[in-house]
């Protein structure tokens, strides 16, 4: 009976540790992203392993998925972790094809731990063509939820409120070097356009252009592309 305690308390204690050294950041918010449908449900970070969890929604008749085996988790200063193993999505040329519009398929992207003290990182699929991107995923859950907060005003319909968060947002993050930066400029210009400051959007289009943010070309693409450019 000792025995068999003292196993059960053993495996009780590396349950445990596996728990204390295990960190969920639930649906991180991201810079910009490739694909419409594909989002990020949570990033699980462990001493063994990064686990990328997401989904993505079927919006075509005929629609089919695959994830190549050249998938990266790219560093702030660009350094590359690549792909161990996925679960529940074939590796292409192999496709799941989808059964009706609508239907979603959840999959799992396995990597190797991140560095201690690693902010922010970018994913990127490195393949020939309709290759998936995220860029800026947020691993910092406070900041996670201040631009959770500010959408929230955005989704209330109080979009001055909302101006205010992603500017203060910015000025707390300013000179950072996060991967998140570009998300927080659009929306300020974004938004400040939507309230009738184009004083204020011209100034944080061209604060975007002169920051030196990670990707930061992309995001000015991203607006001119929506017909933004001051």
């Amino acid at each position: 009976m000792k025995i068999k305690a003292l196993i059960l308390s053993i495996i009780s204690l590396t349950v445990n540790l596996s728990t204390i050294f295990s960190q969920f950041v639930t649906q991180p918010n991201y810079a910009l992203k490739s694909h419409e449908t594909l989002e990020i449900s949570k990033v699980e970070l462990t001493e063994e392993n990064t686990v990328v969890f997401l989904t993505v929604e079927n919006r075509i008749n005929g629609g089919n998925f695959c994830a190549d085996k050249n998938i990266f988790i790219i560093y702030p200063d660009g350094t590359r972790s690549k792909l161990t193993s996925s679960r529940s999505i074939p590796v292409c040329p192999e496709t799941y094809k989808f059964k009706t519009l609508g239907e979603k398929l959840d999959f799992v992207l396995k990597f190797p731990p991140l560095n201690k003290g690693t902010e922010w990182i970018d994913l990127i699929e490195d393949c020939s063509e309709n290759c998936f991107s995220f860029y800026g995923i947020t691993l910092d859950d406070n900041l996670n939820k201040k631009i959770d907060d500010a959408f929230g005003l955005v989704e209330n319909n109080e979009p001055a409120k909302a101006l205010a968060g992603f500017i203060n947002i910015a000025e707390e993050t300013d000179n950072k070097n996060l991967g998140i930066e570009g998300l927080v400029y659009i929306n300020i210009i974004k938004l400040a356009r939507e309230t009738g400051n184009t004083a204020k959007a011209a100034e944080w289009y061209n604060r975007l252009k002169s920051s030196g943010s990670p990707r930061f070309e992309l995001y000015i693409k991203h607006l001119n592309t929506q017909g933004i450019n001051y």
